[in-house]
C-alpha cells in the first residue's frame, strides 16, 4: 500500500491540557487550584490551543515541501504525455502539382497545436474506399447464370456470386465482409480535372501516396510483425496492388486471355498498422501509362471476376485515374489518402534564460509547462567578443559527467594519464517541473559569468489534445485551396502525473533503497553505478561460474553478476568489461550487499559462430540493400545489447517480468542456444526477402596447437552459463529472381465468379 503523509504530531487540545495540569505538581508544588476559573489554568488552555493550530498547520505538508521529499528520495513525477493522430490533406483547389509537405507542419484544432511527425506527398486526386459486399438476390442469380452462359463466360465450373459496390462504412469492412477479402481505392482526379486524366497520371508517376491507416479494434491480442515490410503472404502486413495493364491497355481478343492481372506495389509502413493507426507509404510506378485502366472492357466484363468494382455514379467514372487493391488480414475501421501522423505539441524557439553565474549547480525554469522529454536544446553564448553559441547536451544524470578539468581517478596509480570524458557540457531536465540543472564543475561544466542562454523545446497540453474528428482543420503554413482535417480522433494525451499520484511510486523505489536483497535490487542498483556507462546488466541467484557442472540454483548464498558495458572500442560487436569498470560496480556494490552474500562480477563469454545464407529478392527491391538489411537484423537479433535507444533502468520492471519481451529488448537471452532454423524464421521477416534456402550455421573452434580456424557446420550451438553468441562473419547470397506470382496480388484460386448487380437506377 502507498505510504500516508507522515503524522507529525497527534495531540489534540485535551490531551496538551492533560499533560500541562500534570506537570503542575512536579514544577510548582503550592499551586493547587485546578479548576477552570483558575486565572492560570486559563493560560493553559490559551496555550494549549495556540499549540494546536500550530499541530495542525505542521500536519498539513505544503505541496512544495512534499515535492521537495519526492526529489530527495530520487522519485520523479511522469511528464504529460503529447496525444498522436492522423490528419488527411486536400488540394481541392490548387494547381495540379504534386506538393511535398515537411515534417513539423503546424496544424490546429482551435488554439490546440499539432506537429506533423512525417513528410509526405500531397497528391491533387481523390479517393473513395470501395468493397464488393455479397447479395443474396435469387431471382437474379439465375437470370445473371443464363445471361454470362449465353456469352461462354464464365466457366461452367464457377458458379455466380452476386455483390454490390459499397462504399467503406464508419464501423469499417472485415476481410470476410467482402467477397474477394479485398479494399479497392478509386483514385480520381479533382471535378476541375476530370477532362486531364492524362495531366493527372504524369502528376501521380514516381510519387509516394501516403496511405492512413485506422485499424478496428479487435479482442484477438496484438501481433507485433516486421516494420514496414514489403510483401509477404495474405496473414502478414497490409499490401497494396496496380492493375497490370496490357500494352496500351487493351486486352487481348481471346476470351481466355481477357484476365485482371495485378502486381504488388512497394510498400514502407510506419508501424504495425493492423495493431494501431499508421501511414503505409506506397511508391507509385515511374510511367504513367502503369496508372491506366483496361480500354477495351465490354460491358459484361466491368466489374466482374478479378476485375475492380463497378462504379454506378457516372461522375466518379468520369473521373477514374486508376485503381488500386488493398489487401489486409484484419478488420480496418478506415483508409484514406494524403495523410500523416502528428501530435500535439508546440515549439518555443530560443527562449532567454537568466544568464550564466559561473556557479555550481545552476538551475533554470522554462517558461512553458509540461515539456516533452527529449526536445530541449540549450545554447550557451560566452560573454567574449565575436563568440559563438555551443549547444549543450542533455544527459540523464550529472553524476555520469566529466570534470571541467580533467584529473586523474583516485583509484587509479601515480602518473596516469585522465581518461577524457565528452560529457562535460551537459545538463538535467526534469519535465514534469520544467527545470534545467547544469553541473557543479566537478560533474558537468558551469555555464560561465555572463554567457548568454538560450533553449528550444516543445511543451504539450496533455489530455486536452485528445480532440475529436474534425477538429483539426486549420493550418496557417498551408497554400491557397489545401485543407486539412482528422479523420478519427486521437488519442494518447495525458496530463502530467501529481504529487499525490508521484507518493504512491515512493513503495517501488524504497524496496531496493541501498539494499540488495531481491533480484530486482541487484538490477536496479548496479544500474544506477555511477561513472559507468553500462549496456546490460543479467543477475543469476545461486550460481557460480567456475563450478561445473553448475546451473542456477546449485550454489547457495552466491550472486553472479553479468556486466556488458554500452561500449567498447577494441571489440563494438562483442563489449567485455575492464577491470576499471568491475571496480567502480564492484565499490558501488560493496556497502550494499548482505554481510552472508558473495559476490562475483563477471563478463560475458563469447562463442564465435558464422553464418551463410541465400535468400531470394522480392521483384523491384535493391539486392544490395536487402542484403544488408539481413545481416543488420542477424546481428541484432544474436546482438548481447539491447537495441540502441532502449533504457534499461526505465523498463526493468517489464524486463524482469516478462521473459519473452524481455528476449527481444535485453539483448541474446543466457541459455538459449542459437538455431538455425530460428535464424531462418528471423530473416524471412526481413522486408523484400521472398524466400530463405536453408541457413548455414558454422560453430568456430581453435584446436589445441592448431594455426587457424575450424568451421563446424552445425545445426544449433548451445550455450550455457555466461556464454553469448559472437557472429564472426555473415555471408548472404542472392538466389535467382522470385516466381512471377509472389508479387502479382492474385487471391487463391476462387471457388466463385463475381458478379455486380446492375441497380434498377442509374445515377
Amino acid at each position: 500500500m502507498p505510504i500516508p503523509p507522515p503524522i507529525l504530531d497527534n495531540r489534540k487540545f485535551s490531551d496538551l491540557i492533560a499533560e500541562a495540569l500534570a506537570r503542575i505538581p512536579i514544577h510548582n508544588p503550592e499551586w493547587t487550584n485546578f479548576n477552570k476559573s483558575d486565572p492560570g489554568v486559563t493560560v493553559l488552555e490559551v496555550a494549549a490551543f495556540l499549540l494546536e493550530n500550530d499541530i495542525y498547520v505542521a500536519n498539513q505538508i505544503p505541496e512544495r515541501n512534499r515535492r521537495k521529499f519526492l526529489q530527495l528520495l530520487g522519485v520523479p513525477l511522469q511528464p504529460a504525455a503529447p496525444a498522436l493522430g492522423l490528419v488527411a490533406f486536400a488540394n481541392e483547389r490548387g494547381p495540379l502539382a504534386a506538393l511535398a509537405l515537411n515534417a513539423g507542419l503546424e496544424v490546429r484544432a482551435g488554439q490546440v497545436p499539432f506537429r506533423t511527425e512525417r513528410g509526405l506527398d500531397v497528391l491533387p486526386i481523390e479517393a473513395v474506399v470501395y468493397y464488393k459486399r455479397a447479395v443474396e438476390r435469387t431471382d437474379l442469380l439465375d437470370y445473371y447464370t443464363y445471361l454470362y452462359a449465353s456469352h461462354g463466360e464464365p466457366p461452367a465450373t464457377l458458379p455466380l456470386a452476386l455483390y454490390e459496390t459499397t462504399p467503406m462504412p464508419p464501423d469499417g469492412v472485415a476481410p470476410s465482409d467482402s467477397i474477394d477479402a479485398s479494399l479497392w481505392i478509386a483514385v480520381l482526379a479533382r471535378p476541375a480535372d476530370k477532362d486531364r486524366l492524362d495531366d493527372v497520371r504524369r502528376k501521380l508517376a514516381g510519387r509516394v501516396l501516403s496511405l492512413g491507416v485506422v485499424p478496428a479494434p479487435s479482442d484477438d491480442g496484438r501481433r507485433l510483425g516486421p516494420i514496414g515490410a514489403a510483401g509477404g503472404d495474405d496473414t502478414g502486413a497490409l499490401r497494396v496492388f496496380l492493375p497490370r495493364l496490357p500494352p496500351g491497355g487493351l486486352l487481348p481478343d481471346d476470351p481466355a486471355s481477357r484476365r485482371a492481372d495485378y502486381h504488388a506495389l512497394d510498400t514502407r509502413a510506419s508501424g504495425d498498422v493492423l495493431t494501431e493507426p499508421g501511414i503505409v507509404e506506397v511508391a507509385l510506378p515511374n510511367s504513367p501509362d502503369d496508372l491506366g485502366l483496361w480500354r477495351n472492357l465490354v460491358p459484361l466484363e466491368s466489374g466482374v471476376g478479378e476485375f475492380p468494382p463497378s462504379i454506378d455514379d457516372t461522375e466518379q467514372a468520369e473521373r477514374l485515374v486508376t485503381w488500386l487493391r488493398v489487401r489486409a488480414p484484419a478488420k480496418l475501421r478506415w483508409l484514406g489518402i494524403n495523410c500523416t501522423t502528428v501530435s500535439q505539441r508546440a515549439h518555443v524557439v530560443a527562449e532567454p534564460m537568466a544568464d550564466g553565474t559561473g556557479e555550481p549547480d545552476q538551475v533554470r525554469k522554462l517558461a512553458r509547462l509540461p515539456v516533452l522529454p527529449g526536445t530541449v536544446r540549450v545554447t550557451v553564448t560566452p560573454n567574449l567578443p565575436e563568440a559563438r553559441g555551443e549547444a549543450w547536451n542533455e544527459i540523464d544524470d550529472l553524476y555520469t559527467a566529466g570534470p571541467e578539468v580533467p584529473v586523474p581517478s583516485s583509484r587509479s596509480a601515480p602518473g596516469t594519464t585522465p581518461v577524457p570524458n565528452a560529457r562535460i557540457k551537459v545538463f538535467t531536465v526534469d519535465p514534469e517541473a520544467g527545470e534545467i540543472r547544469f553541473g557543479d564543475g566537478m560533474r558537468g561544466a558551469r555555464p560561465p559569468i555572463g554567457a548568454r542562454l538560450r533553449t528550444d523545446y516543445d511543451f504539450s497540453v496533455g489530455r486536452l489534445g485528445n480532440v475529436g474528428a474534425g477538429s483539426i482543420n486549420t493550418s496557417s503554413a498551408l497554400p491557397a485551396g489545401w485543407t486539412v482535417t482528422n479523420p478519427v480522433s486521437t488519442w494518447g494525451g495525458a496530463d502530467a502525473e501529481s504529487v499525490a499520484e508521484g507518493e504512491k511510486q515512493i513503495p517501488r523505489y524504497l524496496q531496493h533503497r541501498d539494499r540488495l536483497v531481491t533480484t530486482e535490487d541487484f538490477e536496479a542498483l548496479t544500474l544506477r553505478t555511477p561513472g559507468v556507462d553500462l549496456g546490460r546488466v543479467e543477475i543469476l541467484p545461486a550460481f557460480h561460474p567456475d563450478l561445473s557442472p553448475n546451473l542456477p540454483g546449485d550454489a547457495a548464498g552466491v550472486v553472479t553478476v553479468l556486466v556488458v558495458p554500452a561500449q567498447d572500442p577494441i571489440q563494438p560487436d562483442a563489449p567485455v568489461p575492464d577491470q576499471r569498470l568491475l571496480g567502480a560496480v564492484a565499490c558501488w556494490l560493496e556497502p550494499r550487499r548482505l554481510v552472508t552474500t558473495e559476490l562475483l562480477l563477471r563478463g560475458p563469454i563469447y562463442i564465435p559462430m558464422q553464418i551463410a545464407i541465400a535468400v531470394e529478392v522480392v521483384a523491384g527491391m535493391a539486392q544490395a540493400e536487402v542484403r544488408d538489411a539481413v545481416k543488420r537484423e542477424l546481428l541484432q537479433f544474436l546482438s548481447p545489447l539491447p537495441p540502441p535507444g532502449t533504457s534499461l533502468l526505465d523498463d526493468r520492471v517489464a524486463l524482469l517480468t516478462t521473459p519473452q519481451h524481455a528476449g527481444t529488448r535485453r539483448g541474446w537471452p543466457l541459455g538459449k542456444a542459437v538455431v538455425a532454423l530460428e535464424l531462418q524464421a528471423v530473416i524471412s521477416r526481413v522486408a523484400g526477402v521472398q524466400l530463405v534456402h536453408p541457413v548455414q550455421l558454422f560453430q568456430v573452434t581453435t584446436p589445441t596447437g592448431a594455426v587457424g580456424r575450424t568451421l563446424t557446420q552445425v545445426d544449433s550451438v548451445p550455450l550455457a552459463g555466461l556464454e553469448l553468441p559472437r557472429v564472426l562473419a555473415i555471408e548472404v547470397g542472392v538466389g535467382d529472381e522470385p516466381p512471377a506470382f509472389s508479387d502479382t496480388g492474385k487471391a487463391a484460386p476462387t471457388t466463385i465468379f463475381p458478379v455486380p448487380v446492375v441497380p434498377e437506377e442509374c445515377r
